[in-house]
């Protein structure tokens, strides 16, 4: 475990007999996912839900967007948001992350996700009949907002055989 890995605890709403999901395992579903969905609150109080590719490096979720987009407008009343990803079937694990999404303006920290985004969604982004081609590119240049959530808390959501519901505490 490293000192930024976050301390696991077997939730209430387990299998007797379950086991907390280990953060490594957690992580490596963050790292792998391919689609997150980003929840977050309009200024009314309503909520929003949007799907959206994002990485996670150094320790942190990333996610890009437009700055008209409705979930930048809400971050901009309220930077306190949830990333969700997992499957759709009784079977596997869903993880959560919850924390603030705070604007990236750093070149170099913009750059190296940049080179996350394209080494995870490779041709997507890369290849000019991607469907998200030059995504990179628009990151590093700023033509994009990038956002960096640092997880507060977090949760991971066995399920199968055993269900099991773990929860993650980040040590900031």
């Amino acid at each position: 475990m490293s000192d930024r890995d976050p301390v696991a605890e077997i939730g209430p709403f387990s299998d007797s007999g379950a086991d907390a999901t280990p953060w490594p395992t957690a992580l490596r579903e963050l790292e792998q996912a391919r689609l997150f969905w980003l929840s977050t609150v309009r200024p009314d109080s309503r909520p929003h839900v949007t799907p959206l590719l994002a990485v996670w490096t150094g320790g942190a979720l990333y996610f890009a967007t437009g700055d008209q987009e409705r979930k930048t407008r809400n971050l901009h009343a309220n930077d306190h948001c949830v990333m969700t990803t997992g499957t759709n079937v009784l079977d596997g694990i869903d993880i959560t992350i919850e924390g603030r999404a705070e604007l990236v303006c750093d070149p170099a920290e913009r750059s190296t996700t940049a080179d996350a985004y394209e080494s995870k969604y490779g041709d997507l982004l890369t290849n000019p009949d991607g469907t998200w081609h030059g995504l990179g590119g628009t990151i590093r240049s700023g033509k994009v907002l990038l956002y960096r959530i640092d997880p507060e808390a977090g949760f991971a959501f066995g399920k199968g055989e055993t269900y099991s519901q773990t929860r993650y505490r980040f040590q900031h």
